[in-house]
């Protein structure tokens, strides 16, 4: 098989020439800059998988399993936590409209938490990168997390473009409100936060969004912040757990 030759900035040099030498397509320029999908940092079993498993380590005829699914996670996970935690962390799959197959995370980590946080992570990272962060977030609020992979991210399939990433989160909405049963109408204030110096999305965006919510809430705009070290800012979390706190149960 012959060598792919070097690669600059992601590129070979083959998909050089033919973005400067041919009529360039704009979205599949755009999926290459923007995405960043890492090599995947964990796994899922499916409950038949379980069985399988559970049959071949015990030799039986009739192997029984839990009937969910079950979250393996690697070493470049980076997990913090115990096994406690990480019995809480529920995974499923859901199907985009796209017919992607969409990996999903529940973290349940405020038993008593009155609302569930719909988290769209970084674009350089995948559940398993992110569920101890989902921990240390949702219990510092008290609210539950709900996450998903991007297509081509995780375990999700596909390959990362625009089109996909709108169905993704179309998918990650749906299925958030079939584990959550009390949600019949989205009414709840929006809370926008956006970092002054955001090197990838620029600050203009969250102004933007902020100006066209109808229920936007006073935003927090942090000096200073990039892209992704945001959550670092003490007022991030702050004002997080006002909107929480405050602002939600009295809207």
């Amino acid at each position: 098989m012959p060598e792919q030759g070097p690669r600059m900035n992601g590129f070979s040099l083959g998909e050089l020439c033919w973005l400067f030498c041919c009529p360039p397509c704009p979205s599949r320029i755009a999926a290459k800059l923007a995405f960043l999908p890492p090599e995947p940092t964990y796994t899922v079993l499916q409950p038949e998988q379980q069985q399988q498993e559970a049959g071949a380590a015990a030799g039986a005829g009739t192997p029984t399993g839990s009937g969910t699914c079950s979250l393996h996670l690697s070493e470049r996970a980076d997990w913090q936590y115990s096994q406690r935690e990480l019995d809480a962390v529920e995974v499923f799959f859901s199907r985009t409209a796209r017919d992607n197959r969409l990996g999903c995370m529940f973290v349940r980590c405020a038993p008593t938490g009155r609302y569930t946080l719909l988290f769209s992570h970084g674009n350089a990272v995948d559940l398993g990168q992110m569920c101890s962060f989902y921990i240390g977030l949702g219990s510092r609020i008290n609210c539950n997390v709900f996450s998903y992979d991007y297509s081509g991210y995780g375990v999700s399939t596909g390959k990362p473009s625009e089109k996909n990433l709108y169905a993704d989160i179309d998918a990650a909405w749906q299925a958030l409100r079939t584990s959550i049963d009390k949600i019949s109408k989205v009414t709840s204030p929006v809370l926008v936060i956006h970092g002054t110096e955001d090197e990838v999305i620029d600050f203009s965006h969250g102004l933007a969004m902020y100006e066209r919510c109808p229920r936007a809430v006073e935003p927090l705009w942090v000096e200073g912040a990039g892209h992704n070290d945001i959550e670092l800012y003490a007022q991030y979390l702050e004002r997080l757990k006002q909107f929480i706190s405050h602002e939600l149960p009295n809207s």
